[in-house]
């Protein structure tokens, strides 16, 4: 009974002393560091993720010479100078070479992939960018012999010009006739539409309509195309039954649910702790436009926040086998909904609210 007395002592004695130093902390960065340091660790995960990220990152630039993110980013900088009004006789030559040394190792371990579309879009950029830009300076006509060198030794790729893939992964016009059909008030409507559902009907989902949803999703804008994030999804019984105690928030409804897909970011994408943020926004855009796809298909969602907590965040670890840069940013649960079921009206805030211009 003493030992329990004091223990509760110490403990409340702990939180007036985190709070009379987070009243003082805040209004200094370094201050803020050493709180953070000294009484609160809730930071420590996302810091480790960060660096393990970072020197994974930098490991397979500078090691290995095959970093995918990196080629992705750089293939995108390069189609955004390609589209550029007036385009420049000369660009990315800073970053031209670090760009062939990524795509040496990247098209030597993956050039088989046919069903791998971003092989293309390497190539016909890459093309694209030699044939504007290649014989006006030395340094870049050099790295534009490398590029073609790398494609001719390993020559038993696929036909990158002919059949359908002639139509080249390039920055192109985007014509009236090519929009979709879709219009304000249909696509208002769907939003609306769209709401967190938490009761199912006990019916299998098909793969190939949650595949469906994915490809919808993999079309979000991402940060220089990275996409730094992955769908691990579980359709298991037992395993839906385990990892759907790991968010809180599911008390009540979670056997309910049939599939739980966890978002996944992965922070090898990133060279710098500048970037850090990108995965939650990157991971946020995808997932909407994964929500607003199920509901064109008669199935419904509902996302479900995960908590940075150290004991939620092992377990989740643990049963997702992730590693030390791959951060759970997200959840969400899926099914055909259960028309007995309510869902909340959820109001949201009115558009004065939201809105500013300038």
């Amino acid at each position: 009974m003493a030992k329990h007395i004091v223990n509760r002592a110490v403990s409340k004695a702990g939180k007036i002393l985190r709070k009379k130093m987070s009243e003082v902390s805040y209004k200094s960065r370094t201050l803020s560091v050493l709180y953070y340091f000294l009484f609160d660790k809730s930071f420590a995960r996302e810091q480790q993720a960060v660096l393990a990220g970072k020197v994974k990152h930098l490991r397979e630039t500078e090691e290995l010479s095959a970093n995918y993110f990196l080629l992705v980013r750089n293939v995108h900088r390069i189609e955004k100078g390609l589209l550029m009004r007036p385009q420049r006789a000369v660009f990315a030559k800073d970053y031209i070479k670090e760009t062939i040394d990524s795509f040496d190792g990247v098209w030597k371990l993956h050039h088989k992939d046919s069903a791998n579309s971003q092989l293309k879009w390497f190539y016909d950029v890459l093309s694209e960018y030699f044939n504007c830009a290649g014989d006006k300076d030395e340094f870049i006509h050099k790295q534009g012999k490398r590029f073609r060198q790398i494609i001719e030794t390993n020559s038993e790729v696929i036909n990158l010009e002919a059949g359908p893939s002639a139509i080249k992964s390039i920055p192109y016009h985007r014509l009236e006739s090519s929009r979709s059909k879709i219009d304000y008030d249909e696509f208002y409507s769907l939003c609306r539409q769209r709401r967190s559902v938490r009761w199912f009907v006990d019916k299998p989902v098909p793969r190939e309509l949650i595949d469906k949803a994915v490809l919808a999703a993999n079309q979000a804008p991402s940060a220089c195309n990275r996409q730094p994030f992955e769908f691990r999804i579980i359709d298991n019984k037992d395993e839906v039954n385990e990892v759907v105690k790991y968010p809180m928030g599911t008390t009540g409804y979670g056997h309910s649910i049939p599939v739980m897909i966890v978002i996944v970011g992965n922070l090898d994408a990133y060279f710098d702790e500048r970037d850090r943020h990108v995965i939650y926004i990157d991971a946020s855009l995808a997932s909407m436009t994964l929500m607003l796809a199920l509901e064109t298909m008669g199935l419904s969602s509902c996302s479900i926040n995960w908590p940075d907590m150290e004991d939620r965040e092992r377990k989740m670890e643990k049963f997702l086998k992730l590693e030390k840069h791959q951060r759970p940013i997200m959840c969400l649960g899926l099914g055909y909904p259960d028309q007995e079921g309510k869902v909340a009206f959820s109001e949201k805030r009115p558009i004065d609210h939201i809105r500013k211009y300038n």
